[in-house]
């Protein structure tokens, strides 16, 4: 998608600190500018209207936007709120759509719950009955359901959804002690958010997203921005589309930064006593031609779930969605960190009908600290039959098992060119020996060579592996140093099956993660001093 910053043809129009921004929305047109006072309050909800003919774009801008907020490319933080205007709500959404409302653009908004009413209050109370935060401090907002809304979960028809919504440089977040539960639901036909931060975005005893979509079949851009929620930090899928054979499709999701504040988590230091509806940091349970690239995604622990961190699991959720899929899927180029468990691919769903999950890319993503004090350190979980996933390229430092299988056999499954950890199991599944037995029971013909296993036996695994005794014989350029790429005196370099280094190109990895991202390479410790400038 093309989200650049096309100059306004229509009227330029000034609502003023206490004027009346519905009325303005109303009155709009394709073209026209809405401006809004940096650091006034315009108290909705609000409701972007369809306007019928016309290829312009309406936006709504701060008034700050040339002289105070970062430029267009540059994510935004809490600390650019002084120049933002605060659009609120204190019952259903801040910003919603009417049925075929499109082309609009909001840039430079700091989006919050408003003050609550004491129906609200009582509601939320209800939610976080029994801790407080370490202060003390009570809610201050409302509890909002979502933030934003664009589209519906009753649309049944491409005709009503909305049309080009382009989130840019905006600030969404929760109540710090009460939270909300959805960032963004995003069941447009064409939407993105770039450059924006979504924080706070937590619910007790049900799943929290910063960005959620279920009825709205793309594409989507999801670039640049800071997204923090305690359920999934990004999902598509989860909720049955009423729109009949809809797969959301076409997501690109590149250069940001999905993590979770470790004051949801039970025992750590900084832990506020709430404990929050923790489960993943990416899911797809309904989505097809996915790019997952250039991310970091960090903290993430068993708590409402077991911890795996990404899903890949193909769910008919309710049993009214048999066509729903996993399919055609590139999660290349990201850090994952600080995580109990790694991967889960769900080849078919267990529950309700649904297609098979195929032709999945995970390549050149480096695995950190995975396990220990977050989880069981499991890398990689292959459920019920999957097609055609291909796990290239990668490095981990797990605790746990390097691969796990249940249920149906994965047809096509290829693991090469990979650096991780043998541990206890290495490759096992359910029911049978680890090493060979499991792999011929679970993954049948598998393309399954030119892989370091680290202190694993050769005589578990097929022939054309390698097998160093312990992290040392690998041969890192400083693991101290968290700096992964293979010294010259490896016996590991240039030993890949394409001629190339086993494990993590690093360089490359730095690369995508300052090209995509607000230069989340600085915030990796192996990228180090190489880590390539995004500009």
């Amino acid at each position: 998608m093309d989200t650049r910053y096309t100059a306004p043809t229509g009227h330029i129009v000034q609502v003023p600190s206490g004027g009346d921004l519905q009325a303005a929305l109303d009155k709009a047109q394709p073209g026209d500018t809405l401006v809004l006072q940096a650091g006034a309050v315009y108290t909705g909800p609000f409701t972007l209207r369809a306007k019928g003919s016309g290829s312009g774009w309406i936006t709504l801008v701060s008034s700050d936007l040339a002289k105070g907020l970062p430029p267009q490319g540059t994510r935004v933080t809490p600390a650019d709120a002084a120049h933002m205007p605060k659009l609120q709500a204190s019952y259903e959404s801040v910003v919603r759509t009417a049925p075929g409302a499109g082309h609009y653009r909001l840039i430079g908004l700091e989006v919050r719950p408003g003050p609550p009413r004491s129906s609200s209050v009582n509601k939320a109370l209800d939610w976080v009955r029994g801790s407080t935060a370490k202060d003390g401090s009570a809610a201050r907002s409302a509890f909002l359901e979502n933030l934003m809304v664009f589209g519906s979960s009753q649309d049944s028809s491409l005709d009503t959804l909305p049309d080009h919504i382009i989130i840019d440089r905006c600030y969404l977040h929760g109540d710090p002690v009460i939270g909300a539960r959805r960032g963004i639901a995003m069941n447009a036909k064409t939407g993105a958010v770039v450059d924006s931060y979504i924080s706070d975005i937590k619910k007790m005893g049900e799943d929290a997203q910063a960005i959620s979509g279920w009825n709205g079949p793309g594409p989507y851009k999801i670039v640049d921005d800071y997204l923090e929620a305690a359920g999934e930090n990004v999902m598509f899928g989860g909720q049955d589309p009423s729109i009949k054979g809809l797969v959301p499709s076409d997501i690109e999701v590149r250069g940001d930064h999905l993590t979770k504040q470790l004051a949801w988590k039970s025992g750590d230091p900084s832990y506020q006593g709430t404990s929050w509806q923790v489960k993943n940091l990416f899911e797809l349970k309904n989505a097809q031609r996915v790019l997952v690239e250039g991310n970091l995604l960090e903290y993430n622990w068993a708590q409402a779930q077991n911890g795996y961190s990404i899903l890949f699991t193909v769910r008919d959720q309710d049993g009214a969605a048999p066509w729903s899929v996993v399919q055609d899927v590139t999660f290349k180029d990201n850090v994952v960190r600080h995580i109990a468990n790694g991967i889960n691919v769900l080849g078919q769903d267990d529950d309700h009908t649904s297609q098979q999950a195929k032709r999945i890319l995970i390549a050149n993503n480096l695995f950190e600290d995975v396990g220990g004090t977050w989880g069981n350190g499991n890398l990689l979980q292959m459920d019920n039959g999957s097609a055609d996933v291909t796990f290239t390229h990668n490095t981990a430092l797990q605790t746990g098992t390097l691969v796990y299988g249940d249920g149906k056999p994965d047809s096509d499954f290829t693991y090469t060119d990979n650096i991780a950890f043998q541990n206890q199991y290495g490759m096992i599944g359910t029911d049978h020996a680890p090493g060979i037995s499991s792999i011929n029971a679970f993954f049948p013909g598998a393309a399954l060579k030119r892989n370091a296993i680290v202190g694993a036996s050769s005589s578990s695994y097929p022939a054309g592996n390698f097998f160093p005794h312990n992290v040392a014989a690998v041969g890192f350029t400083a693991l101290d140093g968290h700096d992964y790429r293979l010294s010259r005196s490896s016996a590991y370099k240039a030993e890949a099956d394409d001629g190339g280094d086993i494990g993590v190109d690093v360089d490359e990895l730095c690369k995508a993660l300052d090209q995509y991202g607000q230069h989340l390479a600085s915030a990796v410790q192996s990228c180090g001093s190489n880590a390539v400038a995004m500009h």
